[in-house]
């Protein structure tokens, strides 16, 4: 494997396409070369150029290249699903703390999907009780979560995002409060439609500069467990 980063390539985004349009085992087999060179091995090169400085953030990080490990499988389970696509046509990275119980720990993403990427950092699949812990916390510590929050407003890269409650929790809470106390799930994401910075090293600057702006954040969300 080349382990240079040089961003992903128009080449990537067609496979992507492609694969959506011809979801079945026999186009895969036929372009499986091209999974390899486009996107896994871009996939690949990013785990390793972001490795060294996301273990400043957190030095139990896992940050080995390999699939199932910081990079997402292509093939799909679709044992409990209506869905029986065999394959992803959105890719994704992770650093998060070997686990497993990940689902519910923070962690770090990179997302590609054929016509847009995103990337950010907080809960997989949260569950109630970690919801919960949460929810307490903003309102017994109130102080803590409002200095995060604070950083949070300062910034115009992310925005919150997970699904919320209709019924109001709390109506004693600031409003200001409230999009973060209403919420099943919670991450901070940067939402993006396909642009220069996808195709060249800005990307890299862009994360490393991005996910060390949420690190207070992520610690926040570790003290939960």
């Amino acid at each position: 494997m080349d382990n240079r980063f040089n961003g992903f390539s128009q080449k990537t985004l067609d496979f992507l396409r492609n694969l959506k349009a011809n979801n079945n085992k026999t186009w895969f087999e036929a372009n499986k070369k091209d999974y390899q060179k486009y996107l896994l091995e871009p996939l690949q090169n990013l785990v390793v150029y972001l490795g060294e400085f996301m273990l400043t953030i957190d030095p139990s990080f896992e940050i080995r290249p390999i699939v199932g490990k910081t990079i997402s499988r292509i093939y799909r389970d679709t044992r409990f699903s209506k869905d029986k696509s065999p394959f992803r046509y959105t890719m994704w990275i992770t650093f998060k703390r070997p686990n497993t119980d990940w689902k519910d720990a923070p962690a770090y993403f990179f997302e590609i999907s054929p016509d847009s990427y995103r990337y950010g950092m907080g809960f997989y699949s949260a569950s109630k009780e970690t919801m919960d812990r949460l929810r307490e916390m903003i309102v017994r510590k109130s102080k803590e979560f409002f200095k995060v929050v604070s950083l949070y407003s300062k910034q115009k890269v992310f925005v919150v995002e997970g699904e919320k409650y209709k019924r109001i929790l709390n109506d004693n809470l600031p409003k200001e409060i409230q999009d973060w106390y209403q919420r099943k799930n919670l991450y901070l994401v940067c939402n993006r439609k396909i642009d220069d910075r996808l195709f060249n090293r800005k990307l890299l600057d862009d994360l490393e500069s991005d996910f060390g702006l949420i690190t207070p954040f992520y610690q926040y969300l570790w003290t939960l467990k």
